[in-house]
């Protein structure tokens, strides 16, 4: 093995990829072999490093330098002033927005300071093709550890007293739903991993997948080992193309390595995983839709109970859990559950991953203490809001969870603390608005998702979410009345105590939140006729002003349906019945000579 004096990681997950970290790899590849740097310096994919505003990104190791917004034209600069003549490249250095200073270690950024990594802790540090970078890190050594040192129970008793808490967005305790599907008496039992991530902006397990995929496989069986199982499944959905093909190496690598199939480690423990493919359905994320969909059924959920762990997959006993619950397993057992349970808060213990998205600075894949504040996502590690916009809101949880003013950014994030604010943890999508969003777009925008993706098995869901989009496309159309708020109001709680599962109980929060924390926002659109934000378009009106107007026609020269007319050097004047609202002559006039109302 060649012992190499210098690495290159390039982030190797699917944004950076798209952003052409395949032509920089290959790029910086050429310049290291022309310059005959090939037997000291490797190039490798890694997993994602979380920092995606800032893709794609090259770390240079032993240095720990790290480079942001790089392109393969920059791959000949970083080869001959870094690697050869052991000079950063000043340019591709991150800038902090405040001290305008450049730094080179991302030791020193605001996004990572406040981070603890523990799900994230190999993406962006290792190989995710090569379990020998896995080995390296501690992996497998927890399931060695329990093969070797630990019963079943008392691996349990360690997930248990860790206090792990489900992260796809139940939170029910992880060790107490392994202990309930061991203590169920059967022939056969099956491991699934809820790899199904469907919420708008999350992508918090796919990046786990491709970026360690050997720490799912090891839970896998490490679950599989506690409750009597020597099947598991990962059902992920095909839209994950990469995360897919690295999962499917390191499936291969682990029955090479004997720590998957028969006797694995020579113990006699036998475990085997397969994966099965969805077709991209939002409600097979909740666990029985999941388990029928893997069945060749139609995905929809089923009454409850008896729950998975008594009955599910082929009607045994099954245990169900998502990829970023199975990731934080082999660390618990190889630092111990009371280490664990030291982070975090009283009941809500370790970290969690977020997808930081929307109208911020930071884009990216985070992981905090449970307990930190919405204000410190935002505004130390998410860098603010973009464009100095004033914050609006935050929507945590996905289209299940509720949207919180700027009153809750002082509350500590746990499972708890973000439903008595009114909205929930979820999976751990967190979609951040500015002063230009409307809320109530923002609660149809949710809604509209729900009913795609409702599976249409129960009234409640099928029809009263429709009924709440109607309303909803009623008010943003400038034809609500104030009553129908309380109409809102009323189908929201019936939808949520009478739908069958998780997705219609949850589907009216956005609406309920939304209303709760910005009522006036309502009451503009219905009892003024006006979207305070302008962005509900048959609200908005665009008016010349006629003492500002210069007759330059450059309006009129840019209307696409020719709603504007008037003379060269006269003020000009917009048709309304032929205006689509298109914004395009606001946009274009030089004079401010036209303005929303």
């Amino acid at each position: 093995m060649t012992d190499y004096k210098m690495h290159l990681l390039i982030c190797g997950g699917t944004g950076c990829k798209a952003a052409e970290s395949d032509e920089i790899k290959k790029s910086l590849k050429n310049w290291i072999d022309e310059l005959g740097l090939e037997d000291d310096v490797q190039v490798v994919f890694t997993g994602c490093f979380g920092f995606c505003e800032k893709g794609p990104i090259v770390k240079v190791m032993p240095d720990n330098t790290f480079y942001v917004n790089v392109k393969p034209d920059d791959a000949e600069e970083i080869v001959k002033e870094h690697l050869l003549k052991g000079r950063p490249v000043q340019r591709l250095l991150y800038t902090d927005p405040v001290s305008k200073k450049a730094i080179s270690d991302s030791k020193g950024m605001n996004f990572y300071k406040k981070q603890l990594r523990i799900a994230l802790r190999n993406c962006g540090f290792i190989n995710p093709e090569s379990i020998d970078e896995y080995i390296s890190r501690d992996g497998y050594m927890a399931l060695g550890k329990c093969l070797g040192e630990l019963t079943p129970d008392e691996t349990i008793k360690e997930i248990k007293d860790s206090g792990l808490r489900g992260r796809g967005g139940g939170g029910f305790p992880t060790g107490l739903k392994w202990e309930i599907t061991r203590n169920v008496e059967s022939d056969e039992k099956y491991v699934v991993c809820n790899a199904d991530e469907g919420d708008p902006g999350a992508f918090m397990d796919r990046s786990i997948l491709e970026g360690d995929p050997h720490s799912v496989i090891e839970a896998m069986a490490i679950c599989g080992y506690c409750i009597g199982a020597e099947n598991g499944l990962v059902y992920i959905r095909a839209e994950y193309p990469l995360a897919i093909e690295r999962l499917k190496i390191a499936l291969n690598q682990a029955r090479e390595y004997g720590l998957l199939g028969e006797d694995i480690l020579g113990t006699g423990f036998n475990f085997e995983i397969d994966i099965r493919l969805g077709a991209g359905a939002f409600v097979c994320g909740e666990e029985t839709a999941l388990i029928h969909s893997m069945e060749g059924l139609r995905g929809e959920p089923t009454f409850k109970p008896p729950f998975p762990s008594v009955s599910g997959y082929l009607g045994k006993p099954t245990n169900v859990n998502n990829v970023e619950t199975f990731a934080n397993i082999p660390v618990i057992l190889n630092k111990g559950a009371s280490w664990f349970s030291k982070i975090g808060t009283e009941k809500s213990k370790g970290t969690k991953v977020f997808a930081l998205a929307g109208k911020i600075n930071n884009v990216g894949l985070i992981e905090v203490p449970m307990g930190t504040t919405l204000r410190e996502v935002i505004y130390d590690i998410g860098g603010g809001i973009k464009d100095g916009k004033g914050f609006k809101s935050v929507q945590t949880g996905g289209p299940s969870g509720g949207c919180l003013t700027k009153d809750f950014l002082d509350t500590p994030i746990d499972y708890d603390n973000l439903i008595k604010a009114g909205s929930m943890m979820g999976s751990g999508g967190m979609i951040v608005m500015d002063e230009d969003d409307c809320m109530v777009s923002i609660a149809k925008f949710y809604l509209e998702f729900t009913l795609e993706e409702s599976c249409g098995k129960c009234s409640p869901c099928r029809i009263g979410n429709k009924r709440l989009h109607e309303i909803l496309e009623n008010i943003t159309n400038g034809n609500g009345k104030e009553e129908d708020l309380e109409r809102l109001k009323l189908l929201s709680n019936v939808i949520k105590d009478t739908s069958l599962c998780g997705l219609g109980q949850s589907s009216p929060n956005p609406v309920l939140s939304t209303i709760l924390n910005f009522e006036d926002e309502y009451l503009a659109h219905v009892n003024e006729g006006k979207c305070p934000a302008g962005q509900c378009k048959a609200l908005l009106k665009y008016e010349i002003i006629e003492d500002l107007c210069t007759g330059c026609t450059l309006c009129f020269r840019n209307c696409p349906v020719g709603a504007i007319t008037g003379e060269r050097r006269q003020p000009h004047y917009i048709d309304q019945s032929l205006c689509i609202k298109c914004g395009v002559c606001y946009e274009k006039c030089k004079f401010n000579a036209i303005r929303l109302s």
